[in-house]
């Protein structure tokens, strides 16, 4: 069996990942309205730094913001990607991710899931992709690329944590699973819920 090639760039491209553009710049990506599956991905190979408090927005009364031990116990050495999620149900593509860059933006949006990657003090530089999917192939194609992840950086025993409770009337109740960098914000090592961080065990 041949080796699992990283997850950078250039490979997700290949399987049909469009876009890689700023947060910022999603207004004027023209992201499909569909149903599909996205990834964050950080280019700098160079080890992160963290912002001590995180410009996200409050949900519901609650700091975005985690300890740097949290964000440091997350990290996964190596990874380009540091979030997958989903976009399934009621959300499109296009309203999942402005949900995310509102709420990094410092809006109140129901993207809580994901919140880790805003306290790297290079979320700027952060790339988003996205692939259509069908909405039953969503759910699927995300775990497939976890599971790849995975495969890549160690087993799930680095990267499992437990569910958190999220805000009522969040917005995000997609079920997250685990996802490679930033992995979830509340157990030692992964996530549960509507997307999945994978470069840092992220937070949910």
């Amino acid at each position: 069996m041949s080796p699992t090639p990283e997850l950078t760039q250039k490979t997700l491209t290949e399987r049909g990942f469009r876009g890689f553009v700023p947060f910022r710049e999603l207004p004027d990506s023209n992201v499909p309205a569909g149903h599909g599956i996205y990834v964050v991905i950080r280019t700098d190979a160079s080890p992160p730094s963290f912002l001590p408090a995180s410009p996200a927005g409050y949900l519901k009364g609650r700091d975005p913001s985690v300890t740097a031990d949290k964000l440091g116990d997350a990290w996964v050495d190596g990874a380009t990607v540091v979030y997958i999620g989903k976009a399934a149900g009621q959300d499109g593509l296009n309203q999942r991710l402005a949900d995310y860059r509102r709420h990094g933006a410092g809006l109140m949006a129901g993207h809580w899931g994901g919140r880790y990657i805003w306290h790297l003090v290079d979320s700027d530089a952060l790339l988003v992709a996205w692939r259509p999917t069908t909405e039953d192939d969503a759910g699927e194609a995300e775990q497939d690329l976890i599971d790849e992840f995975k495969e890549l950086h160690g087993g799930d025993s680095a990267l499992r944590q437990p569910q958190e409770q999220r805000p009522k009337g969040s917005g995000d109740g997609h079920q997250h699973r685990l996802t490679p960098v930033f992995l979830n914000a509340q157990g030692p090592r992964a996530e549960t819920g509507r997307g999945h961080y994978l470069g840092l065990v992220l937070g949910v």
